[in-house]
Formats: structure tokens, C-alpha cells, sequence
């Protein structure tokens, strides 16, 4: 696990995946596949809910109403969903890739995003 957090960490870099990374560490060292897939979404979690601590953090030092001027009710229901799905529906494909054992898609994906990002940004 901590070799697997490790990995984790290094996906701070542009063009790495967290959860590619955290496979393909995983893969390294021998784990089952699908036990994998499940560890690094469950892995996932403390990043996110430190995020959100950090937001909330932010709102309460300007004020809540303040932080959440100009947003309706409305788009931030259809934004939680939206977000929602589609991070469900990347998680299932994630798992599926990895159960199929096509992980060289996903990683000429990440090359070809890690790329576009570095040369966007050296222009930029």
C-alpha cells in the first residue's frame, strides 16, 4: 500500500493518471487486477475529501454567501450530478479496461493528454 501511495503521489505530474499509476504499480508488484482497480479508486477518497476541506475552509474565511455569489442553487444540483455520472461511468470503464487487461489504450491516452498539456503550456 505504501509503495501503491507512492505512485499515487508521483501522478501530481502532467500527464500521469493517479489510477493508471496506482495500477500499474500495483501490476508491478504482483496484485490481482481487479483487487487493484477497486484499491485505487478507493484510494482516491482522502485526496478528495482533503480538497473539499480545503474549499470549505476558503468559504467559511470569506463567507458562504460571498463564495457562492452568482451561483444558483439550480447549476450546482445539475453539476453534482452531472459530476456524478460521469465519474461513475469513468470508474466502470477504468474497471473494465483493467479486468480486459487493455491498459495500453489508456496509456496512449495519458501520452497523447500529457503532451498536448506541456505544449500548450510552453506556448501559452
Amino acid at each position: 500500500a505504501f509503495v501503491i501511495g507512492i505512485a499515487q503521489a508521483i501522478a501530481a505530474l502532467p500527464g500521469l493518471s493517479r489510477s493508471g499509476s496506482t495500477i500499474g504499480m500495483g501490476l508491478i508488484l504482483g496484485d490481482k487486477k481487479e483487487k487493484l482497480a477497486q484499491f485505487s479508486f478507493l484510494m482516491a477518497i482522502p485526496p478528495i475529501l482533503g480538497m473539499a476541506l480545503l474549499d470549505v475552509k476558503d468559504m467559511m474565511e470569506v463567507g458562504v454567501t460571498e463564495a457562492m455569489a452568482g451561483i444558483s442553487g439550480t447549476a450546482l444540483v445539475v453539476g453534482f450530478f452531472a459530476a456524478f455520472v460521469t465519474g461513475c461511468l469513468a470508474c466502470k470503464l477504468m474497471i473494465d479496461l483493467v479486468k480486459k487487461g487493455k491498459m495500453i489504450w489508456f496509456a496512449a491516452y495519458c501520452a497523447v493528454v500529457g503532451v498536448a498539456v506541456l505544449v500548450w503550456q510552453f506556448l501559452a
